[in-house]
């Protein structure tokens, strides 16, 4: 299949390697024609511009978008609309606001174009080797692009939620769990690093995830993560927020839903910037392995930009 991407960054750009291996043709446009040029080096063909991207597309055309949400997004969007004919479709991959997203499929569907809000989870590993995707949006959009996103994805890691919305919407619930869930593992090494006892936590953490009840892949990354940075003073404790779970979680005290795990998980986020705790350092190493957010040393301006 042959289809476009536009934003080549961790997510974007892995996920046009991956589908080029697949045997999938690809054109990509990027801000930083650099990271255009670095792609085509791996099978990537590149467009200067969004106008030359849709050009280059066979029609019913198909469109990715893994910008940052909000007026990156939107920018795109109303660039693509005038471009695109009846029957072209527009994937959003990225995280953005559910309502956003139901109002953009509107926008699209006054001239017969269709948008899909598609989560994607996996991290930057998973972009590269296979991802998981939620879509929302209507089926007949949905078959477009089902089988790329098949070839895309893990074994059965591509799935139609729902609805326009409803994509976006679950990946943010998921973030929230992982937030909470990024949470209680940190708190762990924070025991671990204050007992009594030296012990080797990459180690220990390996060997929980060999048939323990907390085994899995965030367990994994967190022994890597503490692999490679046994130091962990030489860490700030500066940890990168992009403010997506705060929606859902607002959402969710509108709806007079409890959710004291990732709310106090959410909190403890911002409280970390201002302590000097390895629970802290661990949410960071933890998020730099799974989504590629910067992790930064001790004595850099981290707040910067």
């Amino acid at each position: 299949m042959r289809f476009g991407v536009i934003g080549l960054g961790h997510m974007g750009g892995n996920l046009a390697r991956l589908a080029i291996d697949k045997g999938h043709e690809v054109v990509g446009f990027n801000q930083d024609e650099d990271v255009t040029r670095s792609l085509a080096d791996d099978g990537l063909e590149p467009a200067t511009t969004i106008e030359a991207l849709v050009e280059a597309l066979p029609r019913p055309r198909r469109v990715f978008l893994y910008v940052p949400h909000g007026d990156p997004t939107e920018e795109v969007c109303n660039q693509l609309r005038p471009l695109l004919e009846s029957g072209d479709v527009v994937v959003d991959g990225g995280n953005s606001h559910w309502e956003d997203s139901e109002r953009r499929h509107g926008f699209f569907a006054e001239s017969g174009i269709h948008f899909l809000d598609v989560g994607t989870s996996g991290g930057v590993s998973g972009a590269r080797q296979g991802a998981c995707f939620m879509a929302g949006g209507e089926r007949d959009a949905y078959d477009l692009v089902e089988p790329l996103l098949r070839d895309l994805a893990v074994d059965g890691g591509a799935y139609h939620v729902g609805p326009s919305g409803s994509g976006h919407f679950s990946k943010l619930v998921h973030n929230a769990i992982e937030f909470g869930m990024v949470q209680a593992i940190a708190e762990g090494v924070e025991m671990l690093r204050r007992s009594d006892y030296e012990l080797d936590l990459p180690g220990l953490f390996d060997n929980w995830n060999h048939g323990s009840v907390i085994r899995g892949w965030l367990v994994e990354l967190m022994g890597k993560g503490l692999q490679e940075h046994p130091d962990l003073a030489e860490l700030s404790t500066y940890v990168e927020d992009t403010a997506e779970v705060k929606w859902v979680l607002n959402w969710a005290n509108d709806h007079d839903i409890p959710t004291p795990v990732t709310t106090i998980s959410q909190v403890a986020l911002m409280q970390y910037r201002d302590l000097h705790w390895p629970m802290a350092k661990a949410v960071a190493i933890l998020r730099n392995q799974y989504g590629g957010h910067p992790i930064h040393k001790q004595g850099e301006n981290a707040g910067a930009g």
